[in-house]
Protein backbone atom coordinates (compact mmCIF):
# COMPACT_ATOMS: atom_id res chain seq x y z
CA UNK A 1 0.00 0.00 0.00
CA UNK A 2 1.47 3.32 -1.26
CA UNK A 3 2.42 5.94 1.52
CA UNK A 4 1.34 9.55 -0.11
CA UNK A 5 3.81 11.95 1.93
CA UNK A 6 3.48 15.24 1.66
CA UNK A 7 4.97 16.62 4.56
CA UNK A 8 8.45 14.81 5.46
CA UNK A 9 10.45 16.59 3.66
CA UNK A 10 10.00 20.08 5.60
CA UNK A 11 8.59 17.90 8.81
CA UNK A 12 10.53 20.63 11.19
CA UNK A 13 8.57 23.78 10.03
CA UNK A 14 5.11 21.49 9.56
CA UNK A 15 5.70 21.13 13.40
CA UNK A 16 6.33 24.60 14.55
CA UNK A 17 3.83 26.41 11.88
CA UNK A 18 0.65 24.30 12.79
CA UNK A 19 -1.90 25.71 14.94
CA UNK A 20 -3.18 24.40 18.10
CA UNK A 21 -6.14 22.45 18.49
CA UNK A 22 -8.71 24.09 21.14
CA UNK A 23 -8.83 22.27 24.61
CA UNK A 24 -12.17 22.17 24.28
CA UNK A 25 -12.29 19.41 21.20
CA UNK A 26 -10.69 16.84 23.48
CA UNK A 27 -12.73 17.73 26.78
CA UNK A 28 -16.07 17.41 24.50
CA UNK A 29 -14.25 13.85 22.94
CA UNK A 30 -13.72 13.03 26.11
CA UNK A 31 -17.56 13.22 27.27
CA UNK A 32 -18.12 10.75 24.10
CA UNK A 33 -16.66 8.16 25.27
CA UNK A 34 -17.97 5.54 28.34
CA UNK A 35 -13.72 4.91 29.16
CA UNK A 36 -10.65 6.52 29.09
CA UNK A 37 -8.27 3.84 29.32
CA UNK A 38 -6.98 4.23 25.59
CA UNK A 39 -6.85 6.31 22.41
CA UNK A 40 -5.36 6.00 19.35
CA UNK A 41 -4.08 8.92 17.34
CA UNK A 42 -3.65 7.84 13.95
CA UNK A 43 -1.78 9.86 11.21
CA UNK A 44 -0.69 12.04 14.51
CA UNK A 45 2.08 14.12 12.64
CA UNK A 46 4.16 16.33 14.98
CA UNK A 47 1.77 14.83 17.68
CA UNK A 48 -0.45 17.99 18.51
CA UNK A 49 -3.62 16.20 18.89
CA UNK A 50 -1.78 13.24 20.81
CA UNK A 51 -0.76 15.54 23.39
CA UNK A 52 -3.99 17.16 24.02
CA UNK A 53 -5.65 13.50 24.48
CA UNK A 54 -2.81 12.76 26.67
CA UNK A 55 -4.48 14.89 29.48
CA UNK A 56 -7.75 13.00 28.87
CA UNK A 57 -7.01 9.11 28.39
CA UNK A 58 -4.48 7.16 30.63
CA UNK A 59 -2.72 6.12 27.67
CA UNK A 60 -1.90 7.30 24.08
CA UNK A 61 -0.88 5.34 21.02
CA UNK A 62 0.14 8.13 18.46
CA UNK A 63 0.99 6.66 15.05
CA UNK A 64 2.14 8.15 11.78
CA UNK A 65 3.53 6.51 8.73
CA UNK A 66 6.23 9.04 8.24
CA UNK A 67 9.35 8.50 10.49
CA UNK A 68 10.30 12.42 10.19
CA UNK A 69 7.17 13.38 11.34
CA UNK A 70 7.30 11.25 14.35
CA UNK A 71 10.61 12.57 15.09
CA UNK A 72 9.11 15.77 15.25
CA UNK A 73 6.73 14.94 17.81
CA UNK A 74 7.05 15.85 21.62
CA UNK A 75 7.14 13.42 24.09
CA UNK A 76 4.50 12.65 27.02
CA UNK A 77 5.00 10.36 29.86
CA UNK A 78 1.22 8.46 28.55
CA UNK A 79 2.20 9.02 25.13
CA UNK A 80 3.86 6.23 23.01
CA UNK A 81 4.66 7.10 19.64
CA UNK A 82 5.54 4.70 16.47
CA UNK A 83 5.51 4.45 12.75
CA UNK A 84 2.59 2.70 11.09
CA UNK A 85 0.19 2.81 8.45
CA UNK A 86 -3.55 3.98 9.22
CA UNK A 87 -4.43 0.74 7.72
CA UNK A 88 -2.53 -1.58 9.29
CA UNK A 89 -2.10 -0.57 12.95
CA UNK A 90 -0.25 -3.52 15.42
CA UNK A 91 -3.06 -2.35 18.05
CA UNK A 92 -4.94 -5.63 19.79
CA UNK A 93 -8.55 -5.92 18.70
CA UNK A 94 -11.18 -4.06 20.70
CA UNK A 95 -8.80 -2.23 22.65
CA UNK A 96 -9.06 1.02 21.93
CA UNK A 97 -11.90 3.34 23.22
CA UNK A 98 -10.74 6.83 20.90
CA UNK A 99 -9.63 6.85 17.75
CA UNK A 100 -8.87 10.67 16.63
CA UNK A 101 -7.47 11.25 13.30
CA UNK A 102 -6.99 15.01 12.62
CA UNK A 103 -6.68 16.61 9.19
CA UNK A 104 -5.19 13.47 7.37
CA UNK A 105 -8.53 11.07 7.00
CA UNK A 106 -8.05 12.18 3.26
CA UNK A 107 -4.47 11.07 2.70
CA UNK A 108 -5.53 7.06 3.58
CA UNK A 109 -7.10 4.34 1.98
CA UNK A 110 -10.67 5.35 3.69
CA UNK A 111 -11.82 1.56 3.05
CA UNK A 112 -8.91 0.10 4.44
CA UNK A 113 -8.67 2.24 7.23
CA UNK A 114 -12.35 2.10 8.68
CA UNK A 115 -11.84 -1.51 8.74
CA UNK A 116 -9.19 -1.67 10.36
CA UNK A 117 -10.66 1.13 12.87
CA UNK A 118 -13.51 -0.98 13.17
CA UNK A 119 -10.92 -4.05 14.37
CA UNK A 120 -9.70 -2.14 17.26
CA UNK A 121 -12.29 -0.26 18.50
CA UNK A 122 -14.50 -1.42 21.85
CA UNK A 123 -17.72 -1.58 21.23
CA UNK A 124 -19.58 1.72 22.44
CA UNK A 125 -15.48 3.21 21.24
CA UNK A 126 -15.50 6.41 19.78
CA UNK A 127 -13.97 7.28 15.81
CA UNK A 128 -13.66 11.40 15.44
CA UNK A 129 -12.47 12.64 12.20
CA UNK A 130 -12.25 16.35 12.17
CA UNK A 131 -10.46 18.80 9.29
CA UNK A 132 -10.30 22.60 8.38
CA UNK A 133 -9.88 24.35 5.31
CA UNK A 134 -8.76 27.95 4.86
CA UNK A 135 -8.56 30.11 8.03
CA UNK A 136 -10.11 33.25 8.31
CA UNK A 137 -8.15 36.82 9.33
CA UNK A 138 -10.18 39.80 8.05
CA UNK A 139 -11.33 40.62 4.36
CA UNK A 140 -8.53 42.21 2.46
CA UNK A 141 -5.95 40.06 4.10
CA UNK A 142 -8.33 36.65 3.06
CA UNK A 143 -8.23 38.00 -0.29
CA UNK A 144 -4.49 37.92 -1.05
CA UNK A 145 -4.59 34.16 0.52
CA UNK A 146 -6.68 33.39 -1.63
CA UNK A 147 -5.66 34.03 -4.54
CA UNK A 148 -2.10 32.73 -2.99
CA UNK A 149 -4.29 29.06 -2.42
CA UNK A 150 -6.07 29.29 -5.55
CA UNK A 151 -4.69 30.75 -8.56
CA UNK A 152 -0.61 30.50 -7.37
CA UNK A 153 -0.55 27.28 -5.93
CA UNK A 154 -3.81 26.39 -7.35
CA UNK A 155 -2.19 23.38 -9.55
CA UNK A 156 0.08 22.07 -6.97
CA UNK A 157 -2.33 21.19 -4.17
CA UNK A 158 -2.85 16.93 -4.04
CA UNK A 159 -6.06 15.69 -5.56
CA UNK A 160 -6.85 14.38 -1.95
CA UNK A 161 -7.22 18.37 -0.82
CA UNK A 162 -10.72 18.24 -2.48
CA UNK A 163 -12.30 16.31 0.11
CA UNK A 164 -11.29 19.02 2.82
CA UNK A 165 -12.62 21.73 0.88
CA UNK A 166 -15.78 19.28 0.49
CA UNK A 167 -16.15 19.18 4.32
CA UNK A 168 -15.48 15.32 4.14
CA UNK A 169 -19.06 15.13 2.35
CA UNK A 170 -19.57 12.16 0.40
CA UNK A 171 -17.68 9.79 2.43
CA UNK A 172 -19.49 7.06 4.15
CA UNK A 173 -18.51 6.69 7.83
CA UNK A 174 -18.73 3.38 9.31
CA UNK A 175 -21.21 4.69 11.92
CA UNK A 176 -24.04 6.98 12.42
CA UNK A 177 -22.61 10.37 12.53
CA UNK A 178 -23.68 12.37 16.16
CA UNK A 179 -24.81 15.99 16.41
CA UNK A 180 -21.51 17.92 16.84
CA UNK A 181 -20.82 20.91 18.72
CA UNK A 182 -19.92 24.13 16.54
CA UNK A 183 -15.97 24.27 17.69
CA UNK A 184 -13.53 26.96 16.16
CA UNK A 185 -9.70 26.79 16.07
CA UNK A 186 -8.34 30.06 16.54
CA UNK A 187 -4.90 31.92 17.36
CA UNK A 188 -3.49 35.16 18.16
CA UNK A 189 -0.58 35.60 15.41
CA UNK A 190 2.14 37.81 14.04
CA UNK A 191 2.29 38.42 10.10
CA UNK A 192 5.46 36.56 10.38
CA UNK A 193 4.09 33.33 12.03
CA UNK A 194 1.00 33.93 9.13
CA UNK A 195 4.21 33.94 6.45
CA UNK A 196 5.64 30.78 8.52
CA UNK A 197 1.90 28.77 8.13
CA UNK A 198 1.62 29.45 4.36
CA UNK A 199 5.33 28.09 3.90
CA UNK A 200 3.90 24.98 5.53
CA UNK A 201 1.39 24.53 3.10
CA UNK A 202 2.31 21.49 1.05
CA UNK A 203 1.14 22.68 -2.26
CA UNK A 204 3.94 25.49 -1.64
CA UNK A 205 6.64 23.60 -0.84
CA UNK A 206 5.94 21.40 -4.38
CA UNK A 207 5.68 24.86 -5.82
CA UNK A 208 9.31 25.62 -5.16
CA UNK A 209 10.42 22.18 -5.81
CA UNK A 210 9.18 22.20 -9.25
CA UNK A 211 9.90 25.92 -9.80
CA UNK A 212 13.17 26.86 -7.95
CA UNK A 213 11.23 29.44 -6.65
CA UNK A 214 8.64 30.88 -3.67
CA UNK A 215 5.16 31.89 -4.14
CA UNK A 216 4.68 33.55 -1.39
CA UNK A 217 7.19 36.67 -3.14
CA UNK A 218 4.14 36.87 -5.66
CA UNK A 219 1.88 38.13 -2.14
CA UNK A 220 4.62 39.32 0.32
CA UNK A 221 4.38 43.03 -0.04
CA UNK A 222 0.34 43.31 -0.60
CA UNK A 223 0.17 41.07 2.28
CA UNK A 224 2.56 43.33 4.33
CA UNK A 225 0.07 46.42 3.23
CA UNK A 226 -2.91 44.72 4.38
CA UNK A 227 -1.58 43.40 7.44
CA UNK A 228 -1.44 46.86 8.34
CA UNK A 229 0.46 48.12 11.34
CA UNK A 230 -1.24 45.35 14.06
CA UNK A 231 1.63 43.26 15.66
CA UNK A 232 -1.13 40.47 15.66
CA UNK A 233 -4.38 39.37 14.33
CA UNK A 234 -6.95 36.57 15.15
CA UNK A 235 -6.80 33.48 12.94
CA UNK A 236 -9.51 31.33 12.84
CA UNK A 237 -10.28 28.08 11.52
CA UNK A 238 -13.98 26.15 11.95
CA UNK A 239 -13.47 22.73 12.18
CA UNK A 240 -15.62 20.09 10.68
CA UNK A 241 -16.55 17.20 12.62
CA UNK A 242 -17.46 13.70 12.09
CA UNK A 243 -17.84 11.41 15.09
CA UNK A 244 -19.63 7.99 15.49
CA UNK A 245 -19.79 5.14 17.81
CA UNK A 246 -19.03 1.86 17.08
Amino acid sequence: MTFKDHFSRHAQSYALARPQYPDELFSYLRTCCAQHSLAWDCATGNGQAALSLARYFGRVVATDASAEQIAQALPAVNVEYAVMPAENPTLEGESVDLIAVAQALHWFNIDAFFVAADRVLKKQGVLAVWSYGQHEIDTEVDAIVHRLYADIVGDYWPTERCMVEARYEGIEFPYTLMSAPSIEMHVEWSLQQLLGYLMSWSAVQRFIRASGENPLEQVNDQLREAWGRDPVKKVSWPLTLNIGRK
